[in-house]
């Protein structure tokens, strides 16, 4: 497996040409970094100018490794080849590196770069990216890998010291200022002072230095276009985000990328990106599938706008028994839930399972904006947030299934969309009845997670070792013994007369997803769902994403330039059949013939139960298009067929002849279209948190798909 590393960007407030000069004193070696034994250039060539520079070094390298792994290797040292190109007209200095010694089983590169800062003249930028190839290496793979990865992580955590150190020798010695590079003076001309246009990249927003940019990069707006030369600065890193090692501070900078290539819409903050890492011990294949998940599940539901958009219900305001208040001694926000005081089973009853979640959701939405603002207020990074949950009046009407049933399913959703939040959990004054409460739902919380809970029984959160040590004994609630008055509501009964029946409850089980941008459609055999989308312009692109949540169905696409006719409202009408209200009414005129008055333009997709499908077709030709989902059995019915009285019958009386699909689709201009495109052959997504189950993501592959 391949290793890469990806530095964030360094800055030195010193010009580039003191940097040189401090650079220049690593060689032949370094005290600092004792692996680094000695170098000797054996090249050097200089252009006719003076302008450039190209040196290269044979360095050795006395690794940290066991003697045994030594012995069996047969060298004491490894060789590495330096090539640094220095171009004083544009200051910039390209360092590469690659292995000499066992360059056969092992392949080691490295890329360094110094430019100026391309916002201040006298400033220094440093960036680095290498890569650890072990093919081979007598057995001892895995140990070489990891040897070689903790003494690169070493290095570079040394590397800005190592060039301070000699910055602070070089004042010392009374060199505080070195000149620019300027051409020969040539015989009749004036001689002039180049000052060259900096040649660095231009690092984001969000790391701009103090004076540089008035915005504040603790809250950039979401970068919607990226691209993948933006780095991250090292300061902005440590000053947002906190200390993270070299090898972390490479994996986030390296999703960050990823998402900028890859993702179409809004790219996540910095902050969140490190949550899904952290959550994955920086694993950067399995925090992109994570995070991948999310941002899928975040545009379904338009979480984004949910603060924005949703308006709490005046029950919920009354009954529902939590709120922020202020925040804990390390300057996370502080959320308050008076759990003993709730009526979990009312609030159920009364509002529906969907409307709890959307509160959850919209509480951790608002956690994750006061955790930017404190880090703001406080000057440091605050990512994640306190939590205080009093079990005071825990009883047994808490443990009512549904309630409990409603309580895990909103776990799972946090638990999947927003790790690493949760910095800390206070449980007061646990009641007997908490250790069955806590066996039904500690299985779905994360290991991590769990390891944050602090548990207190009776009045034990009064003593030593209690509450004050997490917060300021000025902002304990009153509730809880302290001076500090609290607006969370005292909650209480709700009244049954709020009640719902169980037919309202159900008829509005899934508003998070009706409300969503998906739409969802029922296919009965022998009656498809047809969607008309007319097209004016030639090369428009028809994207579609959907997911197959009952049963197996086969999509089709057809063209047609005559417009159908809008279907009957009593299609079984002549039979004597008034209320079928279930059939799906007919795009497709039963009257048509495939091949004269439509035609099929994408070969049909089976999609089995489970599957996310996303694809687009490029349009050849203005008109109509039809998309068709129908029931797929064995005996596949004809595409042009129109359901039978008999089918549909036999559709409404046997469940297993019924398909459920979630679909969305958009057209999109042809100089609108970005991206690739995925066809009805492709895209069979691990990402859908519906076809987790059933596919996997190495099952995604994609390819364009023009109609002919």
């Amino acid at each position: 497996m391949v290793q890469e590393y990806q530095s964030p960007v360094r800055v030195y407030k010193h010009p580039f040409e003191l940097i040189m000069a401090a650079y220049h004193r690593r060689f032949p070696k370094c005290p600092l970094i004792p692996v680094f034994v000695d170098s000797e250039i054996f090249s050097e060539s200089q252009s006719k100018d003076g302008s450039t520079l190209v040196t290269e070094r044979r360095c050795v390298i006395d690794i940290d490794a066991p003697r045994l792994l030594k012995r069996i290797a047969g060298v004491d040292y490894l060789y590495f080849i330096q090539k640094n190109t220095l171009n004083r007209r544009d200051r910039t200095l390209r360092i590469e590196v690659h292995n000499e010694t066992f360059s056969s089983r092992v392949i080691v590169r490295e890329c360094c770069n110094y430019t100026v800062h391309p916002e201040n003249e006298d400033w220094t930028c440093f960036e680095q990216t290498a890569s650890l190839d072990m093919k081979s290496f007598f057995g001892f793979e895995s140990t070489a890998e990891k040897i070689a990865m903790k003494q690169y992580a070493s290095s570079i955590k040394k590397g800005k010291e190592i060039i301070e150190y000699y910055l602070r020798e070089l004042e010392e010695e009374g060199v505080t200022y070195i000149p620019r590079w300027t051409p020969p003076v040539v015989s009749g001309t004036a001689r002039l002072q180049l000052l060259p246009p900096s040649s660095a990249r231009t690092i984001p927003v969000n790391g701009a230095k103090s004076g540089l940019d008035s915005r504040d990069p603790a809250c950039p707006a979401e970068l919607v276009v990226g691209s993948p030369d933006d780095k991250l600065d090292a300061d902005y890193i440590r000053r947002y985000l906190g200390d993270l090692t070299p090898l972390q501070e490479s994996c986030l900078i390296r999703l960050r990328q990823w998402l900028q290539e890859n993702h179409k819409g809004k790219i996540p903050k910095d902050q969140h990106v490190l949550r899904f890492l952290r959550a994955r011990d920086f694993n950067l294949d399995k925090a992109r599938e994570f995070l991948c998940q999310s941002l899928t599940w975040r545009k379904q539901h338009q979480v984004d706008f949910l603060l924005d958009t949703w308006e709490r219900p005046q029950l919920l305001q009354d009954y529902y028994t939590g709120g922020w208040h202020h925040h804990d001694r390390d300057g996370r926000p502080l959320y308050i839930l008076r759990l003993g005081q709730m009526d979990t089973k009312g609030l159920v009853r009364a509002l529906g399972e969907e409307v709890l979640l959307r509160q959850v959701l919209s509480i951790n939405e608002e956690g994750l904006r006061r955790c930017e603002e404190n880090t703001r207020v406080f000057g440091r990074p605050i990512s994640c947030w306190t939590c205080l949950v009093d079990l005071e009046g825990l009883n047994m009407r808490h443990l009512w299934r549904p309630g409990v049933k409603a309580l895990l399913r909103i776990i799972e959703v946090v638990e999947a969309n927003y790790p690493e939040t949760l910095g800390r959990l206070l449980i007061l004054r646990a009641p007997r009845v908490f250790p069955v409460l806590w066996t039904l739902i500690s299985p779905l919380i994360d290991e991590n997670t769990r390891k944050k809970f602090l548990v207190y029984a009776g009045n034990d959160y009064q003593g030593p070792g209690g509450l004050v040590d997490y917060i300021d004994k000025q902002i304990l609630p009153d509730f809880l013994g302290g001076d500090c008055m609290s607006d969370i509501p005292e909650g209480g009964m709700v009244p049954k007369s709020l009640y719902r029946t169980a037919e309202e409850l159900e008829s509005e089980e899934n508003r998070l997803l009706t409300d969503s941008i998906y739409k969802s459609a029922s296919i009965f055999k022998g009656a498809p769902y047809e969607l008309l989308i007319e097209i004016t312009e030639a090369s428009s692109v028809i994207t579609w994403d959907f997911d197959v949540s009952k049963g197996d169905v086969i999509f089709n696409i057809y063209h047609s330039k005559r417009a159908p006719q809008p279907p009957k409202k009593d299609t079984l009408g002549a039979h004597g059949i008034t209320s079928l209200g279930a059939v799906n009414a007919q795009v497709i005129d039963r009257s048509w013939l495939l091949g004269k008055d439509y035609s099929m333009v994408e070969k049909a997709l089976t999609c089995r139960e489970g599957e996310s499908v996303q694809g687009s077709h490029v349009t050849r030709w203005p008109g109509f298009y039809i998309l068709q989902w129908r029931f797929h059995s064995s005996p596949a019915c004809s595409a042009s067929s129109l359901p039978r009285v008999d089918d549909v019958l036999a559709s409404l009386q046997v469940s297993s002849h019924k398909c459920k699909i979630m679909y969305y689709t958009e057209v999109l201009a042809s100089h609108d279209f970005r991206g690739s495109m995925t066809s009805l052959e492709s895209s069979h997504s691990g990402f859908s948190q519906l076809s987790a189950a059933t596919t996997s993501s190495s099952q995604s592959h994609a390819s364009s798909t023009i109609s002919r």
